[in-house]
């Protein structure tokens, strides 16, 4: 970064990224992009070890429902640490677990809490992915697995053959239906609704090599995949499609829940009741903690059939209850619904203004803006995600001769050297945002479901500022070239 910064702290905070580049695996992400250090943080507010300050919409990759260092969340750990209670305890029951059970399944959508499990996982929500996939493949006696274009769902792919299980998890994949970059070339409702004809053919066609799953999977809002929300009407319709085949649905809620899109878990909005929950992130209030919760009637598996030596994190768990009774007390996912309506209308006029916006779309305070090359002619094949894996016998009446509108109208090409010229921009402005997207083409914003109006504002200027810093670079000097950089400013 650039001067302004007294000579010790200067010499700290670079002495600190030398040593983590020299030590840290060359696996590492986030801190490529963002080169600070943290040293203190309060509620959307980071200072770093060189004295600037950030707005941080990044919050832990949406772990921080309540920012940093909520009050609520110190409190209840003070609690458990001053208590003397044990810190980890493996799934033996405690007060502080029983506290957040009962908490969690007050705010389970209706038609799951009153017959509901919950099984605590290892402390990431890639754990509780893979105890899902055991749960539903033991409840069915199936193998195969239904999941989307798009999707991420964790880290742990070769988990469970590594774990001894020598049955690979079969997954075919679905087109995820979506406006800008529809797989059919249609958006809208014809796009959702032939992305649903798919799934259906895929399921009752004999010929389409694709076997009755154990279960299908899918994020109500793919995050990673680039904020793209799913239909309501979409939603249903795979409830409906699983229901009547007996597959179990499970629902991915591992960053779009408690309040983060505008309802307390994101299937809320479909109003829809999942066979399976994969819970994580900001249920820990800020510490590793990670659930699913499900159907009793799919609780056949034995003892030991999935278990993890942190699945007993007091502090998280206290944690947890903390926020979730905060979240659900205080009306936060109402508040995320409505700032997060403004917030993405007043992002829209970028897409208005400059020719590298493509879109502005998001859910709730789970916002995204995705960067195009304005010079291209077009959407290249690969931007249209396209199904995996077998392919089924689709009826004409489903998939019409020409269901592709014209080349020349469709979206530009993302552009990732735009967006990680925006997000450096950003940066420079004093606010941390993260890259998603198909080709990282997206920036993310994801702010504390507790961002004042005022915040708020901030962090539109100074992400309207940097898009139109990077436009006009981009005028001038062609996609690859970003403007100067001056030093970061200070958070308000």
């Amino acid at each position: 970064m650039a001067g302004g910064m007294p000579g010790q702290a200067r010499a700290l905070h670079e002495g600190i990224l030398r040593r983590q580049s020299a030590r840290e695996s060359s696996a590492r992400t986030y801190a490529r992009a963002l080169p600070i250090v943290p040293v203190r943080a309060r509620g959307l507010t980071i200072e770093g070890a060189d004295g600037r300050r950030y707005l941080d919409c990044l919050s832990g990759a949406g772990t921080l429902a309540l920012g940093h260092n909520h009050p609520v969340v110190l409190q209840a750990i003070r609690r458990v640490l001053d208590s003397g209670a044990p810190l980890s305890v493996l799934d033996l029951a405690t007060p502080v677990k029983d506290a957040f059970i009962t908490e969690l399944f007050r705010t389970l959508p209706p038609g799951l809490a009153d017959r509901a499990r919950v099984q605590f996982c290892g402390p990431a929500g890639t754990d509780a992915v893979e105890a899902a996939l055991k749960l539903v493949r033991a409840a069915t006696g199936r193998t195969g697995i239904l999941a989307f274009t798009g999707a991420y769902h964790g880290m742990t792919a070769g988990a469970l053959a590594v774990s001894g299980d020598a049955r690979d998890v079969q997954v075919a994949r679905l087109p995820y239906p979506q406006d800008y970059r529809c797989p059919f070339g249609v958006g809208g409702p014809r796009g959702a609704e032939l992305a649903a004809r798919w799934t259906e053919s895929l399921l009752d066609d004999p010929k389409s090599g694709v076997p009755l799953p154990a279960g299908m999977i899918l994020e109500p809002v793919q995050g990673e995949g680039g904020v793209i929300p799913a239909p309501d009407d979409w939603l249903r319709r795979m409830r409906q499609l699983t229901a009547d085949r007996s597959v179990p649905l499970i629902a991915d809620e591992i960053q779009t829940g408690v309040g983060r899109t505008g309802a307390f878990w994101a299937v809320d909005h479909s109003g829809i009741t999942p066979d399976v929950m994969v819970l994580s992130k900001a249920i820990g209030g800020s510490l590793p903690l990670a659930v699913i919760v499900y159907r009793d009637d799919l609780d056949v598996w034995p003892p030991g059939a999935h278990a993890g030596t942190f699945r007993g994190n007091q502090l998280a768990m206290a944690a947890g209850t903390a926020t979730l009774a905060y979240v659900r007390e205080n009306g936060l996912a109402a508040r995320a619904a409505e700032l997060g309506a403004r917030m993405l209308d007043q992002l829209r006029e970028l897409s208005d203004t400059f020719a590298c916006v493509g879109e502005v779309r998001g859910r709730g305070l789970m916002i995204g803006v995705e960067l195009v090359n304005p010079e291209g002619t077009g959407s290249e094949p690969h931007d249209h995600p396209t199904p995996t894996g077998p392919k089924p016998t689709v009826p004409e009446s489903v998939v019409p001769e020409s269901v592709c509108p014209d080349p020349a109208s469709a979206p530009y090409p993302a552009s990732p050297e735009l967006a990680v010229a925006v997000q450096r921009e950003c940066l420079h402005r004093g606010l941390i945002v993260e890259l998603g997207g198909r080709h990282s083409a997206v920036v993310r914003l994801l702010p504390p479901l507790t961002i004042s109006d005022e915040q708020a504002m901030a962090v539109l200027d100074r992400l309207a500022d940097a898009v139109a810093a990077v436009a006009r670079a981009y005028e001038e000097h062609g996609p690859h070239r970003g403007p100067h950089h001056g030093p970061a400013q200070r958070a308000g």
